[in-house]
């Protein structure tokens, strides 16, 4: 899919905080669609037949997405009668405001997803850790940092999708 639009800059990071929000991620399809918009701007066209859904599938969610302040309209050009739009997210990275459980398990479903439709064995690995406050954070960081430099090659390049959590165990509920 050619990009015929000049690039504009993503915001850095949204944080996920208003009821909105949360609303438009407890669906997975949202979550796909702001997957697809990571890549490039879209209409609504071009992400039904990346997704194999139908369009007005595709605009009901991006409606959500677009009134929770998740995606915006970048670009439009008028084609045969219309107008269309080309949607991006608005942000490179999402984070969830800590203390809101089911944001993360919608989240993680959806990453799920993309694992399961993934062309490769994925790396996934659990591990627990016996760490004090201090080694906690100084991993906190590393991971942080690692993400957050990790260089991206060229626009021809496959997407990569990394996934990296740290989280202090819960006391497991009496059997």
């Amino acid at each position: 899919m050619a990009d015929p639009l000049p690039d504009r800059p993503l915001d850095e990071l949204l944080e996920v905080t208003t009821p909105e929000q949360f609303k438009a991620l407890g669906h997975p399809f949202r979550q796909r669609l702001l997957f697809s918009l990571g890549q490039r701007p879209a209409t609504i066209s071009q992400l039904a037949a990346a997704l194999g859904a139908a369009k007005g599938n595709v605009a009901h969610h991006l409606k959500v997405l677009r009134d929770a302040g998740m995606v915006r309209v970048v670009h439009t050009r008028p084609v045969r009668g219309g107008t269309e739009q080309y949607y991006q997210r608005c942000a490179r990275r999402l984070s969830v405001a800590p203390g809101h459980p089911g944001a993360t398990a919608a989240l993680l479903g959806a990453v799920a997803e993309e694992i399961a439709a993934a062309p490769d064995e994925p790396l996934l690995q659990l591990r627990h850790l016996r760490l004090t406050a201090a080694q906690a954070e100084r991993l906190r960081a590393a991971l942080l940092a690692l993400v957050e430099d990790a260089e991206e090659a060229g626009d021809d390049e496959p997407r990569h999708g990394v996934l990296v959590s740290l989280y202090r165990q819960g006391t497991p509920p009496p059997s």
